[in-house]
């Protein structure tokens, strides 16, 4: 059961379309549009893989996120299947799906870059389930659980061929050379 807090302002059909207007500005949103939506003190719990500038609180870090999207995926989208909510509590079911544009880039612990996937120009459709927590009307956290592995394969991340193999080498070594800038891609 859930007790009354100030996120028992929002209806849950308002709940679920806050959430599902987060997950839309992940596409094409600005910095204004996260501001409207992401708590001040928000935190996403799956940007430990992401670049530094997401792995803060509030709009600026899901923000940043959002552009680490758009830079390595084209035609971005979420079709959404089921969204449920539970008092503060929010799960859409959805399939993510883009085109392979740039590089992915990985994160370690510290913020360096771990590894860089070029880009295959292949496309994905993957299941992913994202959990929303939300307080003043607002997201405040995030959760994902994402079939990263069928990413990969349609990608042709896994298994590699030899010459990815090395063209993920060489991606790694200048995503790296490029941390410089905020541990991003410098997009040469």
């Amino acid at each position: 059961m859930t007790t009354p807090s100030s996120t028992s302002l929002l209806s849950t059909a308002d709940a679920k379309a806050l959430c599902l207007r987060s997950m839309d500005i992940m596409v094409d949103g600005s910095l204004a549009d996260f501001e409207a939506v992401v708590h001040p003190d928000a935190v996403n719990h799956e940007a430990k893989d992401e670049p530094p500038a997401s792995r803060g609180r509030g709009p600026a870090a899901f923000h940043a996120t959002a552009l680490w999207l758009r830079e390595t995926f084209a035609d971005l989208a979420f079709q959404v299947h089921q969204v449920v909510a539970d008092g503060d509590l929010v799960a859409v079911h959805n399939t993510m799906s883009g085109r392979h544009v740039g590089p992915a880039v990985t994160y370690d612990a510290e913020g360096r870059v771990r590894q860089a996937f070029p880009p295959t120009g292949r496309t994905f459709a993957t299941t992913q389930t994202h959990w929303f927590r939300l307080r003043d009307g607002k997201v405040i956290e995030h959760w994902a659980n994402r079939d990263d592995l069928g990413t990969a394969t349609q990608l042709g991340w896994v298994p590699p061929t030899p010459g990815y193999l090395l063209r993920t080498a060489l991606a790694t070594r200048k995503a790296r050379r490029g941390a410089g800038n905020g541990g991003a891609p410098t997009g040469e």
